[in-house]
């Protein structure tokens, strides 16, 4: 397709290993991307993309819409920017959706209409049963980096808009399937992580068993401060003063008048069109206007690769701390052989040293 036409505009929405490889491909081709999150299935990769977003002169836009979540600016503009919280000094962040799949389907022949090995394209080649391709290539590390890879970046990218924070200190992740160990899925049901900052910390974590602790916040943040409290998800915020004043909620914006269309996609979100169209015209303005959009790549990479390596702490059972400049974990080089992925052949891994 990029060999037959000029493409000016490639959306990507693919299974979480293909993202890279596609997305530099677009990029080099000439077009611009428009790219979901987590970039990338492994840290060198995002890196790889950044370069060749900057070489190119391509404008990448990630999918972390919340950035252009009509509730969530006003939450920045009047609770952070008025500096309302005072010192912040700690983040929690949290996702207790049930969305690990724990089925254990037998082995079955690839149906006709799948080409599974291009399907599966750099990841590994699993046995085939049924359960990849859809949605439910979620469930297994091979294609992306389970719940924090897939939830966590969400809030914890609003929280780095939130509050202008660049890369993580420190990195440090415990958890594990603790509780859901009947299926096939390997991803991690149990998980707390721990990104620190000078005097902040963020704190995930993540069950995909149980109850939330908030049922009104089951995928959300909650920003600390000692004048005051925020919290936020997809569907509101709330701002809770410390002692006396006047606490401010603010919930989702619909437009389903504006744009009653959206009322006939039968697969919408209603309460996250309104961000996404925000986000795909902020792109389109990047484009015509040459400025950076507001989920440039490089912020897009910084939360991916964050969460990425709160995977890799977990794994290893040790604090990482990552040097962008050198793309290496400091004093770690166990650690830094794991920010890249081993490519199945024939395909090659995009990162050049």
């Amino acid at each position: 397709m990029l060999a037959d036409h000029r493409l000016d505009l490639v959306l990507i929405g693919t299974p979480d290993h293909w993202h890279a490889r596609q997305a530099i491909d677009a990029m080099t081709s000439g077009a611009h991307v428009y790219l979901q999150k987590p970039v990338s299935v492994d840290v060198l990769e995002g890196e790889a993309i950044l370069s060749t977003a900057r070489q190119y002169n391509r404008k990448v836009q990630v999918g972390t819409q919340r950035r252009s979540t009509p509730h969530l600016i006003d939450a920045k503009e009047h609770v952070i920017d008025k500096g309302l919280l005072g010192k912040i000094s700690h983040v929690e962040l949290c996702c207790y959706y049930h969305m690990r799949k724990n089925g254990n389907p037998p082995l079955e022949p690839v149906p006709h209409f799948l080409d599974y090995e291009m399907w599966t394209g750099p990841a590994p080649l699993r046995p085939y049963d049924g359960l990849p391709h859809g949605s439910w290539w979620r469930t297994f590390m091979e294609y992306g980096n389970g719940i924090t890879g897939d939830m966590c970046i969400h809030m914890f990218d609003t929280v780095r808009w939130l509050l202008q924070l660049g890369w993580p200190k420190q990195i440090s992740a415990t958890g594990g399937i603790y509780v859901q160990k009947e299926g096939k899925s390997n991803i991690a049901d149990t998980q707390t992580a721990i990104f620190e900052y000078d005097e902040l910390n963020c704190i995930w974590q993540h069950r995909t068993w149980g109850n939330p602790t908030d049922p009104e916040y089951p995928w959300a943040f909650i920003i600390y401060g000692d004048k005051g409290t925020l919290k936020g998800s997809t569907m509101k915020y709330e701002f809770i003063p410390t002692g006396r004043g006047d606490r401010m909620v603010k919930d989702v914006v619909y437009e389903k008048e504006e744009y009653p269309a959206d009322l006939n996609e039968p697969r919408i979100e209603l309460n996250a069109a309104p961000a996404t169209r925000r986000h795909m015209l902020d792109l389109l303005s990047a484009i015509e206007h040459d400025h950076l959009p507001v989920a440039d790549i490089e912020e897009g990479h910084i939360s991916t690769a964050s969460c990425i390596l709160a995977n890799l702490s977990m794994q290893l059972n040790r604090p990482l701390r990552y040097d962008p400049q050198k793309r290496v974990c400091i004093d770690d080089p166990e650690a830094t052989a794991l920010l890249r992925r081993p490519y199945r052949k024939p395909w090659q891994h995009p990162f050049k040293s």
